[in-house]
């Protein structure tokens, strides 16, 4: 049966390559990077030439860098390392609605330690509120945290303008983007980002690796207390074949961003497209002008999410119901309630998201086995049999996309 994996915002296939130059340091170079031998000294080489790549992508300096096990890590310590580090200057930190769960639960945790959480909202493309940005900052803000682009609708920040209101109050700027780096360019000296997570598994790297850059003079207690590791920042032997990958992970990205760029966004639009023309009653959610090139997130009306997936696997096309870490939880996702899509219609919703690795092939067979199971689930739906009946529907909320399909 064919197969057509469409969930890399989850995890991507690693590069070939990029494994070759994992090999080595699985097998023959395994000495600790802290040990003086040479054995050692070559794995210590080896991270700081993976920490130089990291720092490449991003345009930071090296020692900007502190490798981590994953893109939560990265946050947890951005976010917690910097509020405990900072407690004396102020308590109130600000994230917008629509944050990853490492950022939202982090705030939460901090908030049962006497810090108060501002939550930005957003318009209903996911674009963060400016002037509600502006309006939140106080006296005792010292930290905004706002995701460069969101995993689930696509959505681009304008981070530069978001960056500029954080900066003119002298206030510290993190930015989560793991599903932007290596997909779109970023520049932290230009956009004035003071700490940024960017992560190896969605970037055709392996798992376990990912990084938090810290701005010289910005100041995180380390969250893993022990020995000397990651300029004493994070303590624990390296994970030295991933971040070996990582780095060279990063290298591709840099080589290969605008190519992948070009084919994502042709084969995204070509996806979009042919579901809109093959299926009534779809809606696309997040915006149509910066949007990520490689997402694609649906509202299907009078279907129930889970049995679309388990239908879709059993075609061979893996998906996902927006946030990978809240798929068991059958609700509407708090990035959807936050853009204000109707519950009715947010709970059919489908997110498909694109590789370097995907073909036009892979599309117009999700184009072409999509439609009959969108119709056969519709079959069995109540609500579908009402409104043909009545033509009454629930109604959606102005979160949809909801021009079109009115026959």
């Amino acid at each position: 049966m064919k197969q057509v994996y469409l969930d890399n915002q989850s995890n991507t296939r690693i590069d070939d390559n990029v494994l070759e130059v994992m090999l080595p340091y699985l097998k023959q170079n395994y000495g600790n990077p802290q040990s003086i031998y040479s054995l050692g000294q070559v794995s210590k080489d080896a991270i700081e030439k993976a920490r130089s790549s990291v720092a490449k992508l991003i345009n930071c300096k090296f020692e900007e860098i502190i490798f981590t096990s994953c893109g939560s890590e990265s946050n947890n310590l951005a976010i917690k390392g910097f509020a405990y580090a900072n407690a004396k200057k102020g308590k109130h930190i600000i994230v917008s609605a629509i944050e990853h769960f490492s950022v939202l639960n982090t705030v939460k945790a901090l908030e049962k330690d006497g810090f108060e959480i501002t939550y930005i909202p957003v318009d209903n493309k996911g674009f963060v509120v400016l002037d509600e940005l502006k309006k939140a900052i106080r006296q005792d803000t010292i930290l905004v945290s706002i995701q460069y682009a969101n995993t689930e609708v696509g959505t681009i920040q304008n981070i530069d303008e978001i960056s500029k209101t954080v900066k003119e109050k002298n206030i510290v700027f993190h930015t989560d983007a793991v599903v932007a780096a290596g997909v779109i360019p970023i520049d932290v000296v230009k956009s004035g980002i003071d700490m940024l997570t960017v992560s190896s598994s969605v970037i055709y790297g392996p798992k376990g690796a990912a990084a938090l850059y810290v701005k010289k003079g910005v100041y995180i207690k380390p969250q893993i207390d022990g020995g000397v590791q990651e300029f004493n920042k994070r303590a624990g032997t390296e994970n030295v074949p991933a971040i070996v990958g990582f780095g060279a992970a990063c290298d591709i990205a840099i080589e290969q961003m605008q190519k992948n760029y070009e084919h994502t966004i042709k084969l995204r639009n070509r996806l979009i497209e042919g579901l809109k023309k093959n299926i009534k009653y779809v809606y696309l959610n997040g915006p149509t002008e910066n949007r990520l090139p490689t997402n694609v997130n649906f509202s299907i009306e009078f279907v129930e999410g889970e049995a679309l997936f388990l239908l879709l696997d059993a075609k061979g096309i893996m998906a996902s119901s927006g946030s990978a870490c809240a798929n068991k939880s059958l609700k509407i996702s708090h990035v959807l309630t936050a853009l204000n899509v109707d519950v009715a219609v947010g709970q059919g919703s489908i997110v498909f998201t694109l590789s370097k690795y995907n073909t036009e092939q892979d599309i117009d067979y999700v184009i072409a086995e999509f439609p009959a199971i969108v119709e056969r689930l519709r079959m069995m739906s109540p609500l579908y049999d009402h409104f043909k009946t009545t033509g009454e529907r629930m109604k959606a909320g102005p979160g949809t996309d909801y021009d079109h399909h009115h026959h």
